[in-house]
């Protein structure tokens, strides 16, 4: 469904456990961001009713992520640390289109979009099949389920809202492009490291 090019080496839940509060620190930041991101695109496109009603839902889901996970943080005796820059997000953003058509820059947001969301869904499904603690796996279960419809959400408002662009042969291109993105990247306690 994700059409990922390139999965997770699943060795990589080796790494997350190794470090879990540096992973925690860090999925909790990378919820924030995701809350600010639907805002910013909110803040770019006020006239697209439909959009600004779906994405207010998935800000408020993804800082309610952010609280669960905070939580979690908090059960295990450890603190929030500092924000981290997210490489594999700002490698992303290179990608995103700054010139061109609004329509062509909105399409490019909102596959930027679908692109973390597709990436985080893969990851926390490897962690909700392979991390030994019972707990995190059904935590990760469900926030994988919510991952996938934050992605399918942002393919489809690509999709229509993406007047005169060619929204599959775009998706085409940036999952080419995460795919050569992502190869450098799985080797460190992050979500997307």
């Amino acid at each position: 469904m994700l059409g990922l090019r390139l999965p997770t080496d699943p060795r990589w839940v080796r790494l997350v456990e190794e470090d879990l509060q540096a992973v925690m620190v860090d999925h909790a930041w990378c919820e924030h961001k995701a809350a600010s991101n639907a805002m910013s695109i909110i803040v770019r496109y006020p006239e697209l009713t439909d959009m600004v009603e779906e994405l207010t839902r998935i800000a408020q889901e993804e800082l309610e992520h952010f609280g669960r996970v905070v939580a979690l943080i908090k059960e295990r005796g450890w603190v929030l640390g500092p924000e981290r820059k997210d490489h594999y997000v700002n490698d992303l953003l290179a990608f995103v289109r700054k010139d061109g058509s609004r329509e062509e820059r909105l399409v490019d947001r909102l596959l930027f979009s679908a692109m973390i969301e597709a990436r985080s869904c893969e990851r926390f499904k490897l962690l909700s099949e392979r991390a030994s603690d019972a707990g995190l796996r059904a935590f990760y279960r469900e926030l994988m389920e919510s991952e996938a419809g934050h992605y399918t959400t942002f393919i489809g408002f690509a999709r229509r809202h993406g007047h005169g662009v060619d929204v599959e042969q775009r998706w085409k291109a940036f999952l080419a492009f995460e795919q050569e993105v992502i190869a450098g990247y799985g080797r460190t306690a992050t979500i997307h490291g």
